[in-house]
């Protein structure tokens, strides 16, 4: 004769199946939003943001060595970079620089006792560059020189002008080698920040 279970063991084989249950809908559900995560952050990175890590003392103090931001894919795609802009860009198969946009196409950018000057006109750059930083001249440009940005293409500068290898050494860099335009640094997160471009006023 078969023993019938007792309504005790029935009740605690429901709960044990239960559990079971809720712990395959909680892992399910949990891998279902990892997946989608991982679909957005893809989705974000292919087409709308791409990150950068700041390597050296370039654009110090304005981005420091070692802090992360986010660069914006996207708006260079309906409206052309502006003078002022920091921007991420292609310099070499394996690394790529941040910089300020100086000089824009058809500009020309002459250097004259340490300062800029963007079709003869000096470019105030008092906002992230003390008064008593030098620009000096590269290969490219010279002290006393004045040279045209060809059509296409984008003077650039690091704000720690001592420090910087940028147009001034390698000359201009093309729009097809700029990444995005920087949008936020995310990290160290105490310094979580949304950057500032900057509009200039000529003297």
């Amino acid at each position: 004769m078969y023993e019938i279970p007792s309504e005790k063991e029935l009740d605690s084989k429901e709960k044990i199946a239960s559990a079971f249950s809720s712990v395959g809908q909680f892992i399910l559900s949990f891998l279902e939003t990892v997946v989608v995560a991982l679909v957005i952050s893809i989705v974000l990175y292919i087409f709308i943001m791409t990150p950068h890590e700041v390597v050296g003392n370039s654009m110090h103090p304005t981005y420091k060595n070692g802090e992360y931001l986010m660069a914006n894919k996207v708006t260079y795609r309906f409206k052309s970079p502006q003078r002022g802009d920091v921007i991420i860009f292609k310099y070499s198969s394996t690394q790529d620089f941040i910089k300020r946009i100086i000089g824009l196409p058809g500009d020309t950018v002459m250097l004259k006792d340490g300062q800029l000057y963007i079709n003869d006109q000096l470019l105030e750059e008092s906002a992230y560059l003390d008064d008593s930083v030098y620009t000096n001249g590269g290969d490219f440009l010279k002290e006393g020189e004045s040279k045209k940005v060809p059509e296409g293409e984008y003077f650039v500068c690091g704000d720690n002008r001592p420090h910087s290898s940028d147009s001034r050494t390698f000359g201009p860099i093309a729009l097809d080698d700029i990444k995005g335009k920087a949008w936020i640094v995310y990290f160290p997160f105490p310094d979580f920040r949304i950057v500032h471009h900057q509009e200039y006023q000529f003297l």
